[in-house]
């Protein structure tokens, strides 16, 4: 995988950023939860690199951070690579100095009943969202060890608890859980922080392709009776990697209106 031009999205020339301004790095960033997990997070005035595997999307949300005066770039990789994932995130470096922040949201959902399960099956979705975060924590991490500051946020799901014919789902997110506990413990001495937020049904471009009766039901299913937000999820992350967090690590945050304290089987 080749990252220099024309996989770049955005602006090629971001000089390197100032001494107070910290750089994140989003996954799955060019729609969707990633997309406004990005957009919040330059808001607050961080410079934002986007990785998505969807080139076009991807520079469409770049374009729209860059008109809004953010400062972003956009890196199209195949996240389950791990060349391609060093290689980006040495792009990163090079362009934007240094990474402080990393928010691994990329995902992919194959529900299906488990004797239906086939293999690539399994694997697309194991190897999306339990490997490429992994991949991607191991290329971030020596940089914010010899800075001596880090922020890691995984992206779970309310899905880790079980749920009907997303066994290879479940298991990845499950894993996203235990991942996110090990870093912590190892890294905590570091000045890192790794912590995961578990959304329940949030309002994507999936949910909206799902017929009325499906997200009628679905809504019924969540305690506070509303389906999420990216902003809710948002929300979460922002705190994560805030000041206001520095003593908070290894910690699941469940963004579900209530739907994890319950097993709907919606």
């Amino acid at each position: 995988m080749n990252v220099d031009s024309p996989n770049i999205a955005g602006t090629p020339d971001i000089p390197d950023t100032s001494d107070n301004e910290r750089v994140a790095v989003v996954t799955g960033a060019a729609r969707g939860i990633g997309l406004g997990i990005a957009t919040r997070l330059a808001a607050q005035g961080m410079a934002v690199a986007l990785l998505d595997r969807d080139a076009d999307a991807l520079s469409d949300a770049v374009a729209g951070l860059l008109q809004s005066d953010r400062r972003a770039m956009g890196v199209t990789v195949d996240l389950t690579d791990s060349m391609a994932v060093n290689a980006a995130f040495a792009h990163i470096e090079a362009k934007l100095g240094r990474i402080d922040c990393l928010v691994n949201n990329a995902g992919v959902v194959r529900d299906m009943r488990f004797l239906k399960m086939r293999d690539e099956d399994w694997d697309l979705v194991v190897d999306t969202n339990l490997r490429a975060p992994f991949l991607c924590c191991r290329a971030a991490l020596p940089g914010m060890v010899d800075r001596g500051y880090g922020r890691i946020v995984n992206i779970s799901s309310r899905a880790w608890l079980g749920g009907f014919g997303q066994a290879n789902y479940s298991s990845a997110k499950g894993g996203v859980v235990s991942l996110t506990r090990s870093l912590a413990i190892e890294f905590a001495s570091k000045g890192i922080t790794v912590n995961a937020v578990a959304p329940g049904i949030v309002d994507t471009p999936l949910f909206r392709n799902f017929e009325p009766d499906v997200q009628a039901r679905l809504r019924k299913s969540v305690p506070v009776q509303r389906i999420g937000t990216a902003d809710d999820i948002a929300n979460a992350v922002s705190f994560f990697t805030s000041p206001e967090a520095s003593y908070v690590t290894g910690q699941t945050l469940y963004v579900c209106g209530g739907r994890s304290l319950s097993s709907p089987n919606v």
